[in-house]
């Protein structure tokens, strides 16, 4: 895994008054696992705040991670379908989703990714995307980046709130949401569900002659609470839960009109202590996690279960960090994995198991007054693999006035197999070796216009050893010698003037197969060029509107006949009223030019629609 980052990702903050938040220094947590200043670390963080998201109406996880540079998703048809996200080229399984600080990676997915079709966004109001790996504090799964998905409202204040929408438009899609939440000093009580149902399209590709539509039904649901047992200690409890059914088109071979029919299940449950000592120089936090996957596959709605899978995973967790007065601060940490996954059907029932112990230590001081530096190493235990060391570093800099930031960052990491990978009787190979990897990052951003702007600049290459890739022609899993990414980021946000706000985010990917006899070819399904344009302006009435601009080259695919897939361009327009302090009412056309595109060979998208709704606050 990489442990590089590249220049800060600060365009998807908004910088107008509705939009900055209330702390001018902006505060990110997946540099280390704790909160921490920005200009700390040389990692690349993008932030979209609660605003942001609401603003934008993005109904799904996927669609609003489309507004971060180098982020790639393909989506295998309608709307629900299996969503892969990967970062700067990286596979769908090197990039690390938490929900809360919680690692949801599916144990029993084929690479141990996570399907961004289950994720919802209603019920999430941040997200952070750290771009480029940190192996360090996060071990396997995140070579390309980190994503932490967030159900907390840091700005909530005392007393009971409540949140509510309710949406309906195209392809028979109604959704609603409901969020309560209660403050009292460090007394935190959140529950929230989220709810979708759509007829949804074709997940087939009309082209091929498919019309019969696949819907899907979505509930997604959590509760926590943080309660304060004593001044030092704090208790976390959390609970997570999503169910789903999806209607969707044959996968094998070509896709096809069929009645398949697929279902989720995720549940999470999390317990931590989190407690000071020292005069609060030392932070501690002691958690136990416990996830259970579900997955089930059936010919027909009324059929019985063809074939299903099972994954589950317990960890335990110790982190620390200790504040070096005058110097930095020292992480620290410790863990435990056990996933295990199992798989039944034709004929078959197995399952195989895993466990991982990890220790690592990062340290970061600042030398000079604009000048931080971290390090850090980290080793892995793996009961199949033994003992793997990663390291990574990275810098700061402030130049001159302190508003032109450099950053610098090397690092090294790893990505074990999945059990899937390893064990299938069909298509697993349990002589896969661990995936290697090591990255540079270097980037400049400069803060204008009394910090209403920024502009960002970064580049980064990534060389990845033994990657793991599917054999097309002997239906195994197999390491692939050598591949390589690189690219380039730029970004601009700038509140022009009162109520108005830019976000410009492109990227340059060249991601490439270095093994013997592939000749460099494109690494499949990643765009070259692609750029995320959005322009908000809001008027004292209350009214705001607002546009996105989506732009992709095309990319290579290898089901495809020609080897190939053509870009495409997407526009996205939206309005919202402010129709009373309490409520407002919203509505947005999606795909306004009737675009016809795919992001995997075969597989439909979603045509011109419309979608309109009413959110409430108390």
């Amino acid at each position: 895994m990489i442990c590089g980052a590249s220049v800060l990702a600060l365009g998807l903050i908004p910088y107008g008054a509705s939009a900055q938040t209330s702390d001018p220094v902006a505060i990110v947590v997946t540099a280390t696992g704790f909160e921490q200043d920005r200009t700390e670390s040389g990692q690349a963080v993008s932030v979209i705040d609660a605003s942001t998201l609401e603003r934008r109406q993005a109904r799904t996880v996927a669609e609003a991670l489309q507004q971060v540079p180098s982020v790639r998703v393909n989506r295998t048809g309608s709307l629900g379908s299996v969503t892969g996200v990967s970062l700067r080229g990286a596979e769908t399984g090197q990039t690390l989703v938490l929900l809360d600080g919680i690692r949801i990676n599916d144990p029993s997915s084929t690479g141990g990714a996570v399907d961004f079709g289950n994720l919802l966004l209603g019920n999430i109001r941040r997200i952070e995307v750290m771009r480029g790996a940190n192996a360090v504090a996060y071990g396997s799964e995140a070579i390309g980046g980190v994503i932490d998905l967030s159900t907390s409202d840091p700005t909530a204040p005392n007393g009971l709130s409540l949140r509510a929408m309710a949406e309906a438009g195209s392809a028979e899609t109604v959704q609603g949401l409901a969020d309560l939440g209660y403050r009292d000093g460090d007394l935190r009580l959140d529950a929230g569900i989220t709810g979708l149902s759509t007829a949804g399209i074709s997940s087939a590709a009309e082209r091929f002659g498919a019309s019969e539509r696949d819907g899907l039904r979505n509930w997604t649901a959590h509760a926590r609470a943080q309660m304060p047992l004593s001044d030092a200690v704090a208790l976390d409890l959390r609970g997570y839960a999503i169910d789903s059914k999806l209607e969707y088109d044959s996968f094998f071979g070509t896709p096809a009109d069929s009645a398949d029919v697929s279902e989720f299940g995720q549940e999470t449950l999390y317990g931590g202590l989190e407690a000071t000592s020292f005069g609060g120089a030392l932070t501690s936090r002691f958690a136990l996690t416990y996830l259970t996957n579900r997955r089930d596959y059936r010919s027909a709605p009324d059929a019985p279960v063809d074939f299903g899978y099972r994954g589950e995973t317990l960890r335990f967790e110790y982190k620390g960090k200790l504040a070096l007065a005058g110097i930095g601060h020292l992480v620290a940490g410790y863990s435990h994995d056990t996933p295990e996954y199992r798989f039944f059907g034709f004929g078959s029932d197995e399952t195989h198991s895993a466990a991982t112990d990890s220790v690592f230590g990062m340290l970061t001081v600042k030398p000079a007054q604009r000048l931080s530096l971290s390090g850090g190493v980290r080793y892995d235990e793996h009961s199949a693999f033994g003992g793997i060391t990663t390291l990574g570093a990275n810098a700061n800099y402030g130049l001159g006035d302190g508003l032109t930031r450099l950053r610098v960052a090397f690092g090294e990491g790893f990505r074990t197999p999945s059990l899937y990978q390893l064990y299938d009787s069909y298509s697993g190979n349990a002589a896969l070796a661990p995936e290697r990897s090591t990255s540079f990052d270097a980037g400049i951003d400069r803060s204008f216009a009394d910090g209403r702007g920024r502009a960002s600049l970064s580049a980064f290459t990534r060389l990845t050893r033994d990657q793991i890739g599917y054999d097309l022609t002997t239906y195994r899993y197999t390491n692939v010698a050598r591949t390589r990414s690189r690219g380039v980021e730029a970004e601009l946000a700038f509140a022009a003037s009162e109520g108005l706000d830019l976000a410009l985010a492109y990227s340059l990917l060249d991601a490439r197969d270095l093994s013997i006899g592939a000749e460099e070819a494109r690494l499949p399904r990643r765009p070259v060029h692609a750029v995320n344009l959005s322009l908000d302006k809001t008027w004292r009435m209350g009214l705001s509107l607002g546009t996105t601009l989506r732009i992709a080259s095309g990319s290579t695919d290898p089901l495809a006949p020609t080897g190939s897939i053509d870009g495409y361009t997407l526009l996205n327009l939206r309005a919202r009223w402010q129709a009373a302090e309490q409520y407002h009412i919203f509505v947005r056309l999606e795909n306004a030019f009737d675009a016809s595109y795919e992001t995997a060979y075969g597989y439909g998208t979603e045509p011109r629609s419309v979608f309109a709704g009413i959110q409430l606050r108390y």
